[in-house]
């Protein structure tokens, strides 16, 4: 996770933590939602798990597939303790959820069988009135791999309060990543800088990152590691753009 933005996070908390008279006074419940978005493998779920232990807050994972209908999901939202983070991932996956005011067609068969009965009001109702009205010190996290397919109902703050976005792996999370796993000489080893310079175009994940790291607790050979691989990524992304140039002289 990139150092600026992990900053802005636990400040982001921190002030809520703090905030407890501020809620009070204002008349608005004691409750942050956060909305983490980007593509699989690039840290949602281990980020939830910082916030918690940062915190310490209990986390319940809320799986909408096994909800039959909103009145069960009023029954387990109000089970949940104060001082926990409620956690709803991969919500893109409700998008063909019923709307709010209209019957929408459904081209997802599975997915508008285990939405059937989960409406997207219903989930919004319980957030914004009684789930959190009952309780102090709740968080909310969405998380999604496709922010574009959400609902606009879902991200204006006060529902998703702090958009973060959770992207492939940068040379700042290069840095981070190498001193967590080999050490602060990791970051001036021979094959570092070419590794770096690779890093920005190859759109690998941190979890890709940290696997290749993994590899060995040999900087020599968990580095030429990680540098094959994103040789070969590169390969395969200037592959891809290359095609995608050819599809387009074609359309012209």
């Amino acid at each position: 996770m990139e150092p600026s933005l992990k900053e802005a996070v636990i400040a982001d908390m921190e002030r809520f933590r703090c905030r407890k008279d501020f809620y009070k006074r204002v008349g608005r419940a004691w409750k942050r939602g956060y909305l983490l978005y980007g593509p699989p493998g690039t840290g949602k779920s281990s980020l939830i798990a910082s916030m918690a232990n940062y915190m310490k807050f209990d986390i319940y994972d809320l799986q909408l597939s096994s909800i039959s209908d909103d009145s069960e999901l009023r029954r387990v939202l109000l089970a949940t303790a104060n001082r926990s983070i409620l956690v709803i991932e991969d919500i893109d996956c409700g998008g063909d959820l019923p709307d709010r005011k209209t019957a929408q067609v459904c081209n997802n068969p599975k997915f508008c069988m285990l939405w059937l009965q989960i409406t997207l009001s219903g989930l919004l109702n319980f957030i914004d009135g009684l789930w959190s009205s009952c309780g102090d010190e709740r968080i909310i996290v969405f998380t999604t791999n496709h922010k574009d397919r959400l609902d606009s109902a879902l991200l204006r703050p006060g529902r998703m309060d702090m958009h973060i976005h959770m992207s492939y792996c940068t040379s700042q999370g290069l840095k981070v990543l190498v001193q967590n796993y080999l050490g602060r000489d990791g970051g001036t080893h021979k094959l570092y800088g070419e590794i770096e310079r690779l890093i920005e175009d190859a759109q690998v994940t941190p979890a890709q990152v940290a696997e290749k790291l993994m590899t060995s607790d040999d900087a020599d050979v968990a580095l030429d590691e990680l540098l094959n691989f994103l040789m070969v990524k590169g390969g395969e992304a200037t592959e891809t753009t290359k095609t995608d140039s050819e599809i387009d002289e074609e359309c012209d």
